[in-house]
């Protein structure tokens, strides 16, 4: 029977330093193996907390085929309060279970690993989605996942050379712009919501649990919107654009903007298509309009880095074993 191990947040980020562009792959192998049915990602599960409104621990469970050939769970905390504490506001485990015999094998530290795929993911949609090299980038929200996202940018190739970044922290604003000028020598800035929903590429990492973009607010033709956070636009911005989505079934749940969108609407005729169907050459966004990328995150993608993590652990002998944690290895 399978030893069961335990791979470290410290040898996972050594293991994702300067391999941003491999992890691209994984996640564009992963899409296409979902469109193409070789998974299961069911929906989400979310644990809320009547006195912390703010605050979840999610659960991602999912089977992805192909290569990976396995199955397992991502269980995620976002805990906004932690940040004023000077603490991360996410923190995550991802259980990796063996196909054959549904047996744990590993697990991962994996805030890590879900910033990274998501990172990855918004990489991915811009180099597919791009109508030319934005020359500003606007950031909308200055924590991890905003400097992930950035790290990940940068290793496709997405210039990084003017920056605006927005917080409602000043703090955080000044954290990442700071990082920003010093990693890649970026002209980055702190600004106002509206200079960075000017730029040309503009992302949204926060954690809004509503929209607060004004509802008349419209993009300009040829802007990519990186929707990662989910829950800023309006509905009604959102139907003056292109949309593409990581999953439409999974976007359209818990009060995410396409969700609000269908159900302003009644309909989902707004939906342009998703990344997989962008990949593949079935659906393209208008150079006219705005195009906004909404992607829901999905289990599918934590699985495919923590594979590929795992495998390398294994052959660089990063692994921690933890011998007879199974209680029994025989049936009788």
């Amino acid at each position: 029977m399978a030893e069961f191990s335990v791979l470290g947040g410290k040898d996972v980020g050594a293991l994702l330093t300067g391999h941003e562009k491999e992890v691209i792959e994984r996640v564009r192998e992963a899409y296409l193996a979902h469109d193409a049915g070789d998974s299961v990602n069911p929906d989400s599960y979310f644990l809320r907390f009547p006195e912390k409104p703010d605050s979840r621990i999610i659960a991602l469970p999912a089977y992805l085929g192909g290569e990976v050939g396995m199955a397992g769970i991502k269980w995620i905390s976002s805990f906004p309060a932690n940040v004023a504490r000077g603490e991360p506001r996410a923190s995550a485990v991802l259980v990796l279970n063996d196909y054959g015999t549904g047996r744990p094998v590993a697990l991962l530290e994996a805030a890590g690993i879900s910033a990274a795929r998501t990172a990855a993911s918004a990489a991915l949609a811009c180099t597919a989605l791009s109508v030319a090299p934005p020359r500003t980038v606007g950031v909308v929200g200055g924590g991890v996942i905003a400097r992930t996202v950035c790290q990940y940018l940068h290793a496709a190739g997405v210039p990084l050379g003017q920056v605006r970044c927005h917080d409602i922290d000043p703090a955080s604003a000044g954290a990442l712009t700071g990082h920003l000028r010093d990693r890649y020598a970026s002209d980055a800035r702190e600004s106002g919501l509206e200079d960075a929903l000017d730029c040309d590429l503009v992302l949204f990492a926060t954690t809004a649990l509503a929209p607060y973009v004004p509802a008349e607010y419209r993009f300009r033709p040829g802007q990519l919107v990186l929707n990662i956070s989910l829950r800023d636009l309006a509905p009604e911005t959102l139907l003056g654009a292109d949309n593409i989505l990581d999953d439409i079934e999974h976007c359209m749940k818990a009060n995410t903007s396409p969700h609000l969108a269908e159900q302003l609407t009644g309909r989902r005729d707004f939906v342009t298509g998703t990344l997989a169907g962008v990949l593949r050459g079935r659906v393209a966004r208008d150079p006219q309009r705005p195009a906004v990328f909404s992607p829901f995150g999905l289990g599918v993608l934590d699985l495919a880095v923590g594979h590929w993590l795992y495998r390398r652990a294994l052959d660089e002998d990063r692994l921690t074993p933890l011998p007879g944690f199974f209680g029994e290895s025989r049936r009788w």
